[in-house]
C-alpha cells in the first residue's frame, strides 16, 4: 500500500509538472492587459469568497489546536476579514506594477552593425514551497503571474483547507482572463513526499524552486535539490564541452579571414583567431 501511495504522488506530480509547462508557454506570450485582467479578477474573488476562505481556515485552526500546535503558528496559521481584505490588496497593489517582461535591458552594437539588446524574459515554471502561512498562496501565486511564471504552489498541510480555498480564487481570475488555470497550481495532497519530487524528480518540470519556511525547510532543500541539479549540471557540461571540442576540431581544417582581415578561423564561440605555428593569439581588433 505505501509502494502504491508513493507512485500515485509521482504520477501526479509528473501530471502536474507537464501541465505547468505547457502553461508556461501560453504565459509567456500573454499581454500584460490579460494578466492584469487575471489579477483583478482574483482580488475580486477573494473578496466575493471572503465567507468560503474563512470557513476552510476554521477548519485547519481547528485540527490545528486539535494537535496542540503552539500559539505563535496558529497565528501565522489564522486568517481573519482583515487579513483576507490585506491579500486583496496586495494582489490589487501586484495588478498595478509595472510588467517587468519585454524589458530592454541592455543594447549595443557590433562593430559590423549588428545590433544586441538583452530583453527580460520569464524564467519558465517555479516550485515554491512554503509552510503554515495561507496568505502566502495568493502573494506568490500573483507576483508568478505578474512576471508570465507558470507556479507550482506546495504550502503546509496545516494550511491545506484555507490554500485551496484561496487558490480557487485565483483560478477563478485566470479563467476569467482566459488564461489556463493550471498557470497557477497548487499541490492537492499533504504527503510529504511530494516535495521530494519537486526537488528531485522534476528537474524537466520546474526551472526555479524556491523556499519559504524555516530552518527544516531550508536544510532539506539545500540537502536534496543540489544533487539532482549537479547531476544534471555535470552531464549538459559534458555535452557543452564535447560539443565544442567537435565544433573547434571541424573549424580547424578550413581557414577563413577574420573581421581584422588576418586568416584564422571561427571558434564556438565566434572569436577571430590567428593562425600561428605551435600557438594561437586572440586577435585584438576583433
Amino acid at each position: 500500500m505505501k509502494h502504491d501511495a508513493h507512485s500515485n504522488v509521482a504520477q501526479l506530480m509528473q501530471s502536474i509538472g507537464r501541465t505547468a509547462r505547457a502553461a508556461a508557454r501560453v504565459l509567456a506570450l500573454a499581454p500584460t492587459e490579460q494578466k492584469n485582467r487575471a489579477l483583478g479578477a482574483a482580488a475580486a474573488a477573494l473578496r466575493a469568497r471572503r465567507g468560503e476562505i474563512l470557513a476552510a481556515n476554521d477548519r485547519d485552526m481547528s485540527a490545528a489546536a486539535a494537535r496542540q500546535t503552539s500559539a505563535a503558528l496558529l497565528d501565522r496559521l489564522r486568517l481573519d476579514d482583515g487579513r483576507v481584505e490585506a491579500m486583496a490588496r496586495g494582489i490589487a497593489n501586484i495588478e498595478i506594477l509595472a510588467d517587468p517582461i519585454g524589458k530592454v535591458l541592455a543594447h549595443w552594437s557590433r562593430p559590423n552593425g549588428l545590433g544586441i539588446q538583452r530583453v527580460s524574459v520569464p524564467l519558465g515554471v517555479i516550485g515554491i514551497i512554503y509552510e503554515s502561512r495561507p496568505n502566502v498562496t495568493a502573494d506568490a501565486g500573483a507576483l508568478c503571474l505578474k512576471s508570465s511564471n507558470a507556479v507550482i504552489l506546495r504550502g503546509g498541510s496545516e494550511s491545506a483547507a484555507s490554500s485551496a480555498a484561496i487558490h480557487e480564487c485565483l483560478a477563478e481570475g485566470l479563467e476569467a482572463a482566459g488564461l489556463p488555470r493550471t498557470c497557477i497550481q497548487l499541490v492537492p495532497t499533504v504527503d510529504r513526499s511530494a516535495v521530494g519530487h519537486m526537488l528531485a524528480d522534476m528537474t524537466d518540470s520546474i526551472d526555479v524552486i524556491v523556499p519559504r519556511g524555516g530552518k527544516e525547510l531550508i536544510a532539506r532543500v539545500r540537502d536534496e535539490a543540489p544533487r539532482a541539479g549537479d547531476r544534471t549540471s555535470r552531464r549538459s557540461l559534458s555535452r557543452l564541452r564535447r560539443s565544442r571540442r567537435e565544433s573547434h576540431d571541424g573549424e580547424r581544417d578550413r581557414t577563413q579571414r577574420g573581421r581584422c582581415g588576418a586568416p584564422g578561423f571561427a571558434g564556438p564561440r565566434k572569436r577571430c583567431w590567428w593562425i600561428e605555428p605551435a600557438r594561437r593569439r586572440t586577435c585584438r581588433l576583433w
